[in-house]
């Protein structure tokens, strides 16, 4: 890392500006890279103003926020931005067509050592490098939303990235004060999404078969399966646009990574994505976050073994395909999704046996996506 010293961010979205914040903050010199003067301006005061609570939480002082500020260089112009750059990290919107554009301009621009990465939350790593002259030093570093508060960041190396990009990577990321957990191999989902996504259209399953209401599955979801919030909740907290599209790009991939339910699609259809439009599963009135209300005598009417099922057998898929540990899988889940549990142990609590059986009834019912893994075959009580 001695010689990574400057950082591009090309993109100043939500993440883009997130991620040229936290690495100002840990002492590169970053460039950020957009379109359009008015979006870098917009993503400027954001940065700001997140500096400013900062200090007034007595986190930074007023001569860090200035220092900090003023490393983050906002350029417009892509040649110019890519100049010197050690590390190049993309963090545009989930369009392929749109990723290949701006990596054809990376290839014209960029110094012949400079490393790639993409913050991308769903699309393959191998797939993307593809795209450049150097997909050896080519690497995904998928940063959780806001990158200034949530602690994880999934490293996935693609097919060719070189074991010097993976370690670039790896260092990087603890730098800027993050926790890496490593994807062995660059699967559709990654960790946490691989098990989040299915989650949503397991739940809008489970409304339908089973016939209890939104708030009765997520009182159970947060209460006794020790999620920070309902799994309708926190797709609406998500945006349902963003589980949509990572639902199209997963699915497209391997289809037996998602049960697609309809009813995501026509809420996204209908431009219902959840808090952020006012309306989702659940309809919102105020600016600030407002929580649904759920509770414990709620969370006893509803059994959320299915659920919990789905969640432990792509937990259990990740092992035996070797995209992780049980223990770095149980890391994502806490960092990522905010778990206050191992999802293990919640699996047995209910039995695991008991999960096993929960997934062979489905898979009757419903076909090969219930399959139960071989590694839930292999723990059970």
């Amino acid at each position: 890392m001695a010689n990574i010293q400057k950082i591009t961010v090309l993109g100043s979205g939500i993440m883009g500006h997130g991620i040229a914040q936290i690495s100002a903050m840990a002492g590169f010199d970053v460039i950020l890279r957009d379109i359009d003067k008015k979006f870098l301006d917009s993503a400027m005061n954001k940065i700001k103003w997140s500096l400013d609570k900062l200090v007034e939480k007595q986190k930074i002082t007023q001569v860090d926020s200035e220092s900090i500020f003023n490393r983050i260089k906002p350029i417009v112009e892509i040649k110019e931005a890519l100049v010197g750059a050690d590390l190049i990290i993309e963090a545009v919107p989930e369009d392929l067509v749109l990723k290949k554009k701006v990596y054809q301009e990376i290839d014209e621009n960029s110094d012949t050592r400079s490393i790639y990465a993409s913050n991308t939350s769903t699309l393959p790593i191998t797939e993307i490098s593809s795209l450049t002259s150097r997909p050896n030093k080519f690497i995904g570093l998928h940063f959780f939303n806001p990158p200034q508060l949530m602690k994880l960041v999934e490293v996935i190396p693609g097919k060719s990235t070189d074991e010097l990009t993976k370690n670039v990577g790896l260092d990087f990321v603890k730098r800027v004060g993050k926790v890496p957990i490593l994807c062995g191999k660059d699967v559709p989902g990654f960790i946490v999404n691989r098990i989040f996504i299915p989650l949503v259209h397991e739940a809008a399953f489970c409304l339908d078969r089973d016939g209890p209401t939104k708030t009765q599955i997520d009182s159970s979801v947060k209460f006794r399966m020790s999620f920070p919030m309902g799994i309708f909740e926190l797709a609406d907290y998500t945006g349902l646009d963003v589980i949509h599209k990572a639902t199209l790009e997963m699915y497209s991939r391997d289809k037996k990574v998602i049960f697609p339910h309809h009813l995501i699609k026509d809420l996204y259809v209908e431009g219902k994505f959840g808090k952020k439009t006012g309306s989702g599963f659940y309809s919102y009135t105020a600016d600030q976050y407002e929580r649904v209300s759920l509770s414990e005598e709620d969370s006893r009417i509803y059994d959320p073994i299915k659920i919990l099922s789905v969640a432990l057998n792509n937990a259990s898929w990740l092992i035996t395909n070797k995209v992780c540990s049980v223990e770095d899988l149980e890391t994502a889940l806490r960092l990522g999704m905010g778990l206050k549990r191992p999802l293990f142990s919640t699996g047995a609590e209910f039995g695991i046996n008991t999960v096993v059986e929960t997934l062979k009834d489905l898979e009757k019912q419903f076909g090969d996506f219930y399959k139960p893994d071989e590694y839930l075959m292999l723990i059970q009580n």
